[in-house]
């Protein structure tokens, strides 16, 4: 929220302003405190000069405000000389340094690679002349030097750790048990995107905050952008249309391809798309990552032997994507996709549609929602599907229940038991072997505070006030129940395919979408086989029918599905030519 009444930039231009210590995080290890070098580089002069001929030469006189927090950027700046002073404002107007620049050294941090708005203001403490590279421009430099591209690259996102960490961004206030609140959160950290959580159960300065906003705890959650705007009770959609998370898009321009799903599948095939000359839009209901973007941590990923965290992973992905130019809008909803007319259209909610020459179904699976009485009504307020920081936070200290055999929930209990009192791990099958890896049956075997119960099902919850109160199970020597606050479902996988239904893609009886020479019996020559029964679209990662599910399978097949891609459109430039 923007103090108009606070500092204005002639005293934020006062080298003996005080300034609030930036917040730090709860984690072990600071990006604030390590990698300043990275974060933070001087470019000599020749790297300079290569930034020339994709940016302008722009001056700025001392007391200008070079960009403002919550509007969009001039773009990169590469400083050529003078000073220029980067501050953010918090929630009740005070006022954090960011960093200091000078010549040789660059502003910016990944909204610059997006395009969305900045999220702190840059202000000229001397005059200044810098070479300004937008957006587009970036993304061409960022792929034409390489060398220094990788160094601009790591620095942006080094940044953008670091505003994560100090809690810049939009203020979400509420109570942090809040299901709304927490989907809240957990949208921001999908994406990720900072932002600072008053819980106003706990923070003494929510009545005075409240009191500048002009709003009442009935609006809760309530979100504070970092241009002022107030959103109360807002939907995800919402808040990302505030914070100008979403593109516009061209009413009269033809993708080569869209892709429908931004988990590991749909990021590989925007990313090797993009990167052999395809115009690429990429299209997700929630956040990049997928079911992969949830795991605390994958360590049988080639190249990670360390392991790497789902949203570490798919989280870089993300950044490839948009390094190639990809278009990609999150959170945008499809209504269905429209097979009946050439070129392809998915149609948006809200009813605005975008042309492609071909359709990738990347939209992946989500958990199943068992018959469970009470599960609906407590989604969200103490049962979740998956994992998170969130999640684990609230947790802290406190037993939990977690249901589910396969990786995901190997990984899911690992996580919580570094936060929780004590993990009750319930499974149908006599076996963790049955469906899980090794190391991580391994591994929860080393955990003193996982208690395993096998042929054990959950049949009812039970709540009160605060939400979930009580997870009543039967098991093999009768009834079980456990007097928790939170329960972790990771209950078998149900595809995303809801938007087809009034489409021609075959599926099978579960959803499955149907490929290669099990969508056209008889036609399939094996070169096209990741296409559905509907010529031009195509089908990857989890939401197929007889995909192995593994990150890393997921991947594979987004590689190869531009192959086949390349395929459809080289027949029709084909037959187009021989009319």
């Amino acid at each position: 929220m923007r103090d108009l009444s606070g500092p204005q930039p002639e005293e934020l231009r006062d080298p003996n302003f005080h300034y609030v210590n930036p917040v730090e995080s709860d984690g072990t290890a600071s990006v604030l405190s390590s990698g300043t070098e990275q974060m933070f580089p001087y470019l000599p002069e020749r790297e300079v000069e290569r930034t020339r001929p994709f940016g302008k030469e722009t001056q700025w006189a001392a007391g200008q405000v070079m960009f403002t927090m919550g509007h969009p950027a001039p773009g990169l700046v590469v400083m050529l000389k003078g000073f220029v002073r980067v501050i953010r404002r918090d929630a009740m107007g005070r006022v954090h340094r960011i960093f200091e620049y000078r010549a040789g050294q660059f502003l910016g941090e990944i909204a610059q690679l997006f395009g969305h708005p900045c999220l702190g203001d840059g202000i000229v403490v001397e005059d200044t002349t810098a070479i300004v590279i937008q957006s587009l421009d970036l993304r061409r430099l960022l792929v034409m030097e390489a060398e220094l591209g990788e160094k601009i690259m790591r620095a942006l996102i080094l940044r953008r750790l670091g505003l994560i960490e100090r809690g810049s961004g939009p203020v979400l206030i509420g109570d942090s048990s809040d299901a709304r609140l927490i989907s809240l959160q957990d949208l921001l950290r999908r994406n990720s995107y900072p932002y600072t959580l008053i819980d106003a159960r706990e923070d003494p300065d929510t009545v005075e905050l409240l009191q500048r906003i002009s709003a009442t705890k009935a609006d809760f959650p309530i979100v504070v952008c970092p241009d002022g705007t107030v959103l109360r009770a807002p939907d995800e959609n919402r808040v990302a249309t505030a914070l100008g998370w979403l593109p516009d898009f061209d009413p009269d321009h033809v993708y080569d391809t869209v892709i429908v799903g931004a988990g590991p599948a749909g990021l590989a095939a925007a990313v090797y798309a993009a990167s052999e000359g395809l115009s690429v839009a990429i299209f997700d209901s929630w956040g990049p990552g997928g079911q992969a973007g949830t795991s605390a941590r994958i360590e049988n990923y080639l190249g990670f032997p360390a392991g790497i965290s789902g949203q570490a992973l798919t989280g870089r992905a993300f950044m490839q994507a948009q390094k190639f130019g990809v278009h990609i809008s999150i959170p945008t909803r499809i209504n269905t996709l429209c097979c009946d007319c050439m070129p392809l259209e998915v149609e948006l909610e809200g009813g605005r549609r975008v042309a492609s020459h071909t359709v990738v179904i990347a939209s992946g699976a989500a958990y199943v929602r068992p018959s469970i009485a009470g599960l609906e009504r407590l989604t969200g307020r103490g049962v979740f599907f998956g994992t998170s920081p969130v999640e684990a936070k609230l947790c802290r200290g406190l037993e939990v229940v977690l249901v589910g055999g396969g990786n995901s929930a190997g990984q899911g209990v690992v996580y919580l038991a570094s936060h929780a009192e004590h993990v009750h791990l319930l499974i149908r099958g006599h076996r963790l072997e049955e469906h899980m890896s090794q190391y991580l049956i391994d591994r929860i075997t080393g955990l003193a505070n996982v208690t395993l119960y096998t042929e054990t099902e959950v049949v009812s919850l039970t709540d009160d006030s605060a939400g979930l109160s009580e997870v009543n199970c039967k098991g093999p020597r009768g009834p079980l129940s456990f007097s928790v606050r939170h329960l972790f479902l990771f209950t078998g996988a149900q595809p995303n395919t809801r938007w087809l239904e009034d489409c021609s893609v075959t599926t099978d009886a579960k959803g499955f979408v149907l490929t290669g020479a099990e969508a056209r019996p008889g036609y399939d020559d094996g070169t096209h086989t990741l296409e559905t029964s509907v010529n031009g679209v195509f089908a990857i990662g989890e939401v197929r029918y007889g995909s192995i599910k593994r990150v890393s399978a997921a991947v594979g097949e987004g590689a190869a599905v531009v192959a086949q891609i390349h395929g459809v459109l080289g027949e029709r430039r084909a037959r187009a030519k021989a009319n």
